[in-house]
């Protein structure tokens, strides 16, 4: 079972060593983990997809989290609603004949390219992870050189004015 999980915490020497070996310990596979300073000056927000077998067991590695020292606030966000971004950085093999091909597959996506030289295109793409890995398959077919990806990051959606929650027919999503 996928888990998206927010820590905030001190931005100090080892916070991240000691947040990933406690899930280490516990056996749990970290499939992105991406980290960042947040507003709030030398606290940072590091958001961790993890992969766990029962929610019991997430739930005793979240107090865990809780207790440890220079840890602010946990979250699993997994069923809120988030808003959630990832970044991919594709290098491709194109020539000057391809580019324009290229061009009309990476539009759609609202991806833009970063670099060209001789042989190589570099092109940045943001947004879901379903929709750069989308990305990523169609592009493949042309010889992908480097692929860099920063992993999940989010966070929750702000609260709703009690005046639009009681709106039904008014949507923020519209």
């Amino acid at each position: 079972m996928r888990r998206i999980i927010t820590a905030t915490v001190q931005n100090r020497s080892g916070v991240l060593n000691r947040i990933t070996g406690l899930l280490q310990k516990r056996q749990f596979n970290i499939e992105s983990i991406s980290v960042g300073r947040t507003e709030v000056e030398g606290v940072s927000k590091i958001t961790i997809v993890v992969d766990v077998d029962a929610s019991q067991k997430l739930e005793q590695v979240t107090k865990q989290l809780n207790k440890q020292i220079d840890v602010l606030k946990v979250s699993d966000i997994t069923d809120k609603a988030i808003v959630a971004r990832e970044l991919a950085l594709i290098k491709i093999v194109s020539n000057s004949q391809l580019r324009a091909e290229i061009q009309g597959i990476i539009e759609p996506f609202r991806a833009i390219v970063i670099d060209v030289s001789k042989d190589s295109l570099s092109i940045q793409v943001t947004g879901k992870s379903e929709k750069v890995e989308a990305l990523i398959d169609l592009l493949r077919p042309y010889g992908i050189k480097e692929l860099a990806r920063t992993g999940l990051t989010a966070f929750q959606r702000g609260q709703q004015p009690q005046a639009l929650q009681e709106n039904n027919s008014f949507s923020l999503l519209n």
